[in-house]
């Protein structure tokens, strides 16, 4: 299994199961639900979630907050630069993915406004720079103004209401991509899930550019993860260390919150408050040290999201399912349908 090639990860999506818009409402998407006990598929609807989880759940979501991460600038010879910013170094600094790169070398200014404009201090592969703002005013306001959402490459609809792409419970800004598998949540089955005595606690991890980049290497052993700023605070972590001494479950509501258990527990599962960063690959063979079950949203061809499922459910079981989602035409990706795997 440590042999594992991306080309092992890939399977066939018809491009009408894309999803170009998110479902309305939120909770309205299907749910394809998966018990690995017994081997048994069924297709629901979100709204159906509480069906399947029990008083003493733990409920895990990343609060994460997406910035309008992406901004389009020209140099002073006229040459339109667009921006996604990426991760916050310092009060001026960021890495930033820059198309087209070519027009974004090493001492360039980038005007954006006249309140914004950027310096490129250096280069990296695929387009990543590190870059120097000057602004006047508050950044996150500027930001505010001229920024878009950073939808993924794959959605070529415009998105008419930019809090589609947040989760209702989004708080701490600094994503580029959103936490997709929250986005199926409503307020109201928040508060049903609640009543149900179940519990939710809140983790959070900062969505990088990882998100964007596909799996480039042949073997999933030579891969690098982005890494990317995560914090878990001591309430949560006792919290949740508690469940797994009394037996209860812990759900991960996406991948985003699997990888921070994941980095923060110890080979014993047991969790402290943190706030670091992490490159967690998670892929098969892997074994959970924290997480007992998972809602997730269907994930591209050979990306790390799907590595990270199979290690959950095994890459056969997974490439099984998806099959099956695609011949009873479930909506894929960012805007799509959603899993339960109990």
């Amino acid at each position: 299994m440590n042999n594992l090639k991306t080309s092992d990860f890939f399977y066939e999506l018809p491009q009408e199961l894309i999803a170009q818009s998110p479902a309305e409402p939120r909770d309205s998407s299907r749910m394809l639900v998966y018990h690995r006990n017994t081997d048994q598929i069924e297709h629901r609807h979100f709204s159906d979630l509480t069906d399947y989880l029990k008083a003493g759940d733990l409920l895990v979501v990343n609060n994460t907050k997406v910035i309008p991460a992406r901004i389009y600038g020209h140099r002073n010879s006229g040459g339109k630069v667009e921006f996604l910013l990426h991760k916050r170094l310092s009060l001026t600094d960021w890495e930033v993915l820059a198309k087209p790169a070519r027009k974004a070398m090493s001492g360039q200014i980038i005007e954006f406004s006249p309140q914004l404009s950027a310096q490129v201090l250096s280069c990296g592969e695929d387009g990543a720079r590190i870059v120097r703002f000057d602004f006047h005013g508050v950044f996150e306001d500027i930001l505010s103004s001229l920024g878009e959402m950073p939808l993924p490459h794959y959605i070529h609809e415009p998105l008419k209401d930019a809090t589609r792409y947040q989760t209702v419970y989004a708080k701490n800004s600094g994503s580029c991509a959103a936490p997709t598998a929250g986005l199926h949540f409503t307020n109201e089955l928040l508060q049903k899930i609640e009543n149900n005595g179940i519990e939710t606690v809140e983790v959070t991890l900062d969505v990088g550019l990882g998100t964007f980049r596909p799996v480039k290497t042949d073997t999933l052993s030579e891969h690098k993860m982005h890494s990317e700023a995560y914090s878990i605070s001591a309430e949560t972590a006792e919290k949740i260390n508690r469940a797994k001494e009394e037996g209860r479950r812990v759900i991960a509501v996406g991948t985003t919150s699997v990888r921070v258990l994941e980095s923060a527990a110890n080979e014993h599962g047991k969790l402290c408050e943190k706030s670091e960063s992490t490159d967690i690959f998670i892929y098969p063979p892997y074994k959970f040290k924290v997480v007992d079950a998972l809602i997730t949203n269907f994930h591209l061809p050979e990306s790390t999201l799907i590595m990270l499922v199979s290690a959950f459910l095994g890459r056969d079981k997974t490439l099984s399912l998806y099959d099956t989602a695609v011949k009873e035409k479930y909506r894929f990706f960012s805007f799509g349908d959603s899993c339960l795997f109990i």
